[in-house]
């Protein structure tokens, strides 16, 4: 069994962190993939560090888009693998054994999609954790209580979104989250947990700029949250879980892998 593997960066104007990422991938053990890198016409010599480090397995389109969710949603229509993942232009796999886990953990029969564990580290010292996102087993109820798993961290099959849809573009900031709870709440999905770190993710993500973005992120996750009926009280008390659990992950052990 040797599926191919799809793994999807959206990226514009990220010069700083591009190569890592793009490295990150290079260096897996696991050699059947596609990249598929949709950049939205970057302007500070992103094209150029990806045009230099582009191999035979790099898909490049460079075009204005909607946004990282328009971005993403481009991507899954070029992907031509059996499964799916994202790695955003400033983040890396915590390992070059990563996909060869996630492969391994396909293999299990009627499997939708594998998950693991994720690192908030400080884009200027990456080897410093800032937040440990431990995700632990999948249950139903655990949705009701703010449970997700990492987006950048969930492997899913090409087939399976392509039933369930991609990310819809009424939402700025949680399409996401919009999208995990259709896959999970609407389509069921089989998920194993694979219980390792799988992805060191930049603190400072977009929805954490500014005041006014936290309060349309709580908004739109609110508005999710009531689409798919989760809570008990007209879904504050899942979005009020949510949050917790994010506080709480600057708490959780520490890990590097």
């Amino acid at each position: 069994m040797n599926p191919k593997i799809s793994i999807i960066t959206a990226v514009f104007n990220r010069e700083a962190t591009i190569a890592a990422a793009i490295e990150s991938l290079q260096s897996q053990v696991y050699k059947n993939i596609e990249h598929i890198i949709i950049d939205g016409s970057s302007t500070d010599g992103s094209l150029e560090k990806i045009r230099a480090l582009a191999d035979e397995k790099t898909k490049l389109i460079s075009e204005p888009d909607g946004g990282i969710y328009d971005a993403m949603n481009k991507g899954i229509q070029m992907a031509t693998g059996n499964v799916i993942g994202f790695l955003h232009s400033d983040d890396i796999f915590a390992d070059e054994d990563v996909l060869m886990d996630v492969i391994c953990s396909f293999a299990e029969k009627n499997v939708d999609g594998v998950y693991g564990d994720l690192n908030y580290v400080s884009p200027t010292k990456p080897i410093q954790i800032i937040r440990y996102w431990r995700a632990g087993q999948y249950s139903i109820k655990k949705l009701h209580y703010g449970w997700m798993p990492p987006h950048p961290a969930l492997f899913l099959k090409k087939g399976f979104i392509d039933k369930w849809g991609g990310f819809r573009d009424q939402f700025q900031i949680s399409a996401d989250y919009d999208a995990m709870l259709r896959y999970l709440c609407l389509g069921n999905a089989k998920l194993i947990y694979l219980p390792k770190v799988l992805v060191n993710m930049n603190t400072g993500g977009e929805s954490n700029k500014s005041v006014e973005r936290i309060w349309r992120k709580s908004r739109e996750d609110l508005k999710i949250i009531r689409t798919y009926k989760l809570g008990y009280f007209f879904g504050l008390d899942t979005l009020f879980f949510k949050n917790i659990i994010k506080i709480l992950q600057f708490f959780n052990r520490k890990s590097n892998k």
